[in-house]
């Protein structure tokens, strides 16, 4: 005499909503990453390059004016640290320049750029 056997689905937790834990990796980074949040790094703004012949600098004058390698439509570089880190162009606020972003260089690039 065989016993019936009850079959029934198997369930499944779904994984898809629980908050994700960090590897031991990624938290040994994000605390040392966490160190450096507050430390404070030249950041300047380029608007373009050229090269001069030094008979060419020592003539500069006031009122000289220097061309440029980028167009006036161009974007110009957000320098950090001496890295490219976005894009952007030349706002006003009140009486001061500044610069609205409009591309940024991937976060992976720009922490791997911090290390250089």
């Amino acid at each position: 005499m065989e016993k019936e056997q009850e079959i029934k689905n198997a369930e499944f937790q779904n994984f898809e909503n629980l908050p994700q834990q960090e590897t031991s990796k990624e938290k040994i980074i994000n605390n040392k990453l966490e160190l450096l949040l507050d430390v404070t790094l030249p950041v300047s703004i380029e608007l373009g390059r050229t090269t001069m012949v030094i008979k060419d600098i020592l003539e500069l004058d006031r009122g000289s004016v220097i061309e440029l390698d980028k167009l006036a439509s161009e974007p110009v570089d957000v320098i950090v640290n001496g890295k490219k880190i976005a894009e952007g162009e030349v706002v006003v606020i009140d009486k001061h320049f500044g610069i609205r972003i409009t591309n940024l260089v991937a976060v992976e690039e720009r922490i791997k750029n911090v290390k250089k």
